[in-house]
């Protein structure tokens, strides 16, 4: 739930503070809570080889999904996006076996490959008949979150949830920090308490607390099955885009939602074929 309103939330950011304070500057906030959760719990550094894994994931899901996602949500609703992301539990399966070695049953990949072939449709729909730039940028973002997501699961099972968003963080923390404060920032007396809200929300839920949980539900359940779950993301994330943003949802979107959840159904029945090799 806590990555449902991230889409959202952006959306009402980005007109106002930029893609890139927006996209990057919510890791700055959500590393320096990290910094000082670390501290305060005086976590151990990580070794090497553990560092290496983390800079892969910062590069997913602190820098590469945020920013994508930033500039694709200045020009494209919310809920447009949403759709269009919902190929990240499919992608992060896909990691899933390259990356931590895990076993995936092919009624398992029928009924993800099926719902990938839906969020496709519907954005060549939506197109009409091509993919848009914004589109690109989501698949793209959907790619490397996937990616931050299967490494992070990986890692968590040496370092725990938190400790692996932690310090991916802090790890990007300085760099992002300056590359925000040289992009500089809008007229600040006229962004609205709306914008500042969905920053805020991106920093510390999407950025920081809802990371804790993901990964460690990743690496407790098995990364293949448990981000399955993320295939009801869209509907959560539609229906806060139509409450507080008041967007009309796309044309066909309920067409497409309706294909998708009873693959969502099928993926999750067939999790017990998923597991990791030996």
């Amino acid at each position: 739930m806590g990555f449902s309103g991230s889409l959202p939330a952006t959306r009402a950011a980005v007109p106002y503070l930029g893609a890139v304070t927006v996209g990057l500057g919510r890791a700055c906030v959500a590393g320096l809570l990290a910094l000082l959760v670390l501290s305060w719990k005086r976590s151990p550094l990580p070794s090497l080889r553990q560092s290496l894994g983390l800079v892969q994931v910062a590069l997913g899901v602190v820098v590469g999904f945020p920013l994508l996602s930033a500039y694709a949500l200045e020009r494209v609703p919310a809920s447009h996006a949403a759709l269009v992301v919902g190929l990240t539990p499919l992608l992060t399966a896909g990691w899933a076996v390259l990356r931590a070695g895990e076993r995936v049953s092919v009624r398992f990949w029928a009924a993800s490959g099926s719902a990938t072939l839906v969020v496709l449709g519907f954005c060549l729909h939506s197109g009409e008949g091509r993919l848009s730039a914004a589109d690109a940028w989501l698949l793209l973002g959907a790619l490397v979150c996937a990616y931050g997501y299967a490494e992070g699961a990986r890692l968590s099972r040496e370092l725990g949830g938190f400790r692996v968003i932690a310090w991916a963080l802090v790890i990007a923390w300085l760099p992002l920090c300056a590359v925000v404060a040289r992009a500089g920032l809008p007229d600040l007396e006229s962004v609205p308490l709306s914008a500042w809200l969905g920053f805020g929300y991106v920093s510390v839920v999407s950025m920081f607390l809802a990371f804790v949980v993901w990964y460690a539900g990743l690496a407790g359940a098995g990364i293949a099955r448990a981000s399955q779950l993320q295939l009801l993301q869209p509907l959560f994330s539609m229906a806060l885009a139509s409450w507080l943003l008041h967007e009309s949802l796309p044309q066909g979107i309920w067409i497409a939602m309706a294909a998708l959840i009873p693959l969502i159904v099928a993926a999750n029945r067939s999790r017990g074929a998923v597991s990791a090799r030996p």
